[in-house]
């Protein structure tokens, strides 16, 4: 009778044909992890990036004020695209910018959650034609007596 020894197994054949699975679903993983990691700034993944303050205006229908100095401005695009705009204007002419900008839009109103204005309009409320966003979104605060920075944001739902 041959001697197979006591304590070996069949083992030492079919360990590595399972460790190759093994191994590849561990790089499988990791690699989609990495590739994850480096997509942060793709805007088509919702991700944010800085956008022409002109463009972010555009979507909304909107030019930027005169006299008024850029902020950030921003984009993320995922399901819906969301536009984002800070500004700094005078802010004796903020009402007139929002009534020139959205002429058959309610008035901008005070008080309650508003800082000092806000403004909401949407297609059925007073959106210009022109402009791709569903709803735009203008919150404004007074920094001081002679200016105002105006949040303005304009998305689609």
């Amino acid at each position: 009778m041959a001697a197979t020894g006591r304590g070996h197994t069949r083992w030492g054949l079919i360990l590595p044909f399972l460790a190759v699975p093994v191994l590849l679903l561990g790089f499988l993983v990791i690699g989609l992890f990495m590739w994850g990691q480096t997509d942060e700034d793709d805007t088509r993944g919702g991700g944010t990036a800085t956008v022409p303050c002109a463009e972010a205006l555009a979507f909304g229908g909107a030019e930027r004020p005169g006299g008024a100095e850029v902020g950030h401005c921003a984009v993320q695009r995922g399901i819906d695209t969301a536009y984002t705009a800070v500004l700094r204007m005078p802010r004796a002419d903020v009402r007139d910018w929002l009534r020139a900008t959205y002429p058959d839009a309610p008035e901008a109103r005070t008080g309650g959650s508003c800082a000092a204005l806000c403004l909401d309009v949407t297609h059925e409320d007073g959106m210009p034609g022109a402009a791709e966003a569903h709803v735009v979104q203008v919150r404004v605060e007074y920094v001081n007596a002679e200016t105002a920075r105006v949040r303005f944001s304009a998305f689609t739902m």
